[in-house]
Order: C-alpha cells, then structure tokens, then sequence
C-alpha cells in the first residue's frame, strides 16, 4: 500500500488502516480467535497501521492487538493509540460498560485527565498492555471539554516524549473538526484522527481543517468514512454517527448508492476511495472485527472507482461543487 510521511517527522503509515475499537468489543463481543484473525486477515491484506485506545473495551482492545502483532518485525508496522482516560480499577466488578459501547466486564472506570502526569502513565500502562517499547503515534483523544490543559499540559508533554524518541509522532483525534484545527495552528502536531466529518455524507472537515492540514503539512487520517453504518449499507435502521439515520439522510446515501450501481461500483469503495480527493489525507482508517471484513475493506480500496462517477455525484448535487475528488484509481 502507498505510505506517506506524517509532518516533518519519519513515521510512515499506509492508506488504509486497522481500527482496533471492534475487536475491544464495541456494542458486542468478539471472540479471542476471532479477534486475532481479523488483524491476521489485514496483515495478509497489506495493512501496517494499527489504531487503538484504552478507552476501546476498558484495555481490551490494547490487549489483544498487542498479542496479535507480537512475533511480527516491530520495523513493518506502525501502533498508534491515545491519551486523555485513564484508566482506575474498580474495587467490585458490577455489571458491563456497555453504557460506554463496550461489552465488556466494568473492571475500571475512565478519569479524564489531560495532565502531563496523566499522559506519561497512560502511556506507560498502553506499552504495559500493548507489549511495546515505543509507540508510533499518540493522539489526543477526544478533549472536547478539556481543550486548554490539552493544550497547554497534554501536547508539550507529547511534544517533550517526541523529542526523546518515546513515541514517534503527535496527534489529536476528534470527530470534530474545529478543535484540530486550533492545534494544528497553534502546536506542531503531526497528524489529525478526524472520524466521520470528511466522508461522502458529511464534509465538515474541508472547510477549515483540511486545507490547514495541507498548508503546514500535516497529515489527516479519516475515520468514520462509512458514518457509522449508513453508507456500508444504506437500508431503513441504518445508522449514522452511531444513531438511527434521519430520513433525509438516509435517502440521500440510497441516492449515492444509485449513482455509484450505475458506473459498477459498491458504495463501500465510493466511501473509501473519496477522502483521498483530498491531498491533506494520509489513510482512510476503518474499524475491523473479523477477518472477513478486513479482506472486505482492502478489497473495496483496490476496487476501481471511475472518474465519470464523482463527476455525476456532483453534478446532481450529491457532492457540493468544488470537493476535491479522486483522479481514477485502476
């Protein structure tokens, strides 16, 4: 897979990438095996960047991704998770964290905590859980409400960790794009986690944040490119950023996937393909909880989208005149 440089640093990742959320057990469990077969399956598929977080099944998903890498060349394959929830045993386990999206046993509640200290030992417990000496990027995970000691306390830390060769590069990661954009002028991030605000439904993200991320060379992964369901499989029940999808909406991704029927092409690989219109993006990255969906996702990237396609969406006003679209990809 084509790589890209992320800011002025050395960490290369490729154009698509592993989220590792499913296999902490988002909204239902996923079995051990299954859940190392799923990275196994991207693995065999080419994938080499691999995103998770101690917020993803209270540790579960750090956990399992670090023992489905262990035994691999550590140089082939880039780890990145977050900071921002620390993670506290609970003295008694009483019931599931399924409050949080996750199926799993409530062993440890989550603290927000932006604080320098807060970053060095969460970092210190995702090595611990991963089985890693170093990790490749590190994101500042969702400081809607904490956004000044992220600011001021956060990033000079991971800043400070990056100078010393601990991790390799910095983020912030959000579904928000105003926020990144604060700290892409005003810090010297490396690269913006930014889900579900530039996909074929929504791009929220090309206002302000992604021709910033250009100009200071700043690398964007995209998330969310599927909107949570809607444009994997646009039917009545669909869901759109993890809620039942209006009907409006609904409508028009049933009007993306008319269009894309028509030039031979399933909308799961219209939506991958589309955030890499776009020369501020990196990787598209795409949570996987099975084998069959890892080889399905690099399948759909490989799928030939044609020109004439982005063309028509715009042209009937299914994407806004201007959006930067992808040149032919065979």
């Amino acid at each position: 897979m084509r790589q890209r440089t992320l800011g002025s640093g050395t960490v290369r990742i490729g154009e698509l990438a592993f989220g590792a959320a499913a296999i902490g057990n988002l909204f239902t469990p996923v079995a051990e095996a299954e859940a190392g077969a799923a990275v196994e399956a991207a693995w065999q598929a080419g994938m080499r960047y691999f995103d998770t977080a101690p917020h993803y099944g209270l540790g579960l998903s750090e956990r399992r991704l670090g023992a489905a890498l262990r035994g691999r060349p550590r140089e082939e394959y880039v780890v990145s998770t977050k900071v921002g929830r620390i993670l506290e045993p609970l003295t008694t386990v009483d019931g599931d964290d399924l409050a949080n999206g996750f199926a799993v046993p409530a062993t440890h509640r989550r603290r927000w905590d932006f604080s320098a200290d807060g970053v060095r030992r969460s970092i210190e417990e995702s090595l611990h859980r991963l089985g890693l000496d170093r990790i490749d990027i590190v994101y500042l995970h969702d400081p809607d409400d904490h956004a000044e000691q992220a600011l001021t306390q956060a990033y000079p830390a991971l800043h400070r960790l990056r100078e010393e060769g601990v991790i390799g590069a910095v983020g912030i990661g959000m579904n928000r794009a105003d926020l990144p954009a604060r700290f892409v002028r005003e810090t010297d991030i490396d690269v913006v986690l930014l889900a579900g605000r530039y996909s074929l439904l929504d791009q929220g993200g090309l206002a302000d944040l992604l021709p910033l991320a250009a100009a200071h060379g700043v690398g964007v992964v995209i998330g969310g490119v599927f909107n949570s369901g809607l444009l994997a499989d646009p039917k009545p029940g669909a869901t759109f950023d993890y809620a039942a999808a209006p009907a409006h909406l609904l409508a028009r991704a049933r009007e993306l996937k008319a269009v894309c029927e028509r030039h031979g092409v399933p909308l799961r690989a219209a939506a991958l393909h589309f955030p890499f219109g776009h020369p501020a993006v990196a990787s598209v990255l795409v949570g996987t909880r099975s084998a069959a969906e890892a080889a399905d996702t690099a399948a759909m990237l490989r799928h030939p989208v044609p020109a004439e396609l982005w063309a028509e969406l715009t042209e009937l006003g299914l994407l806004p005149p201007g959006t930067p679209t992808p040149e032919e990809v065979g």
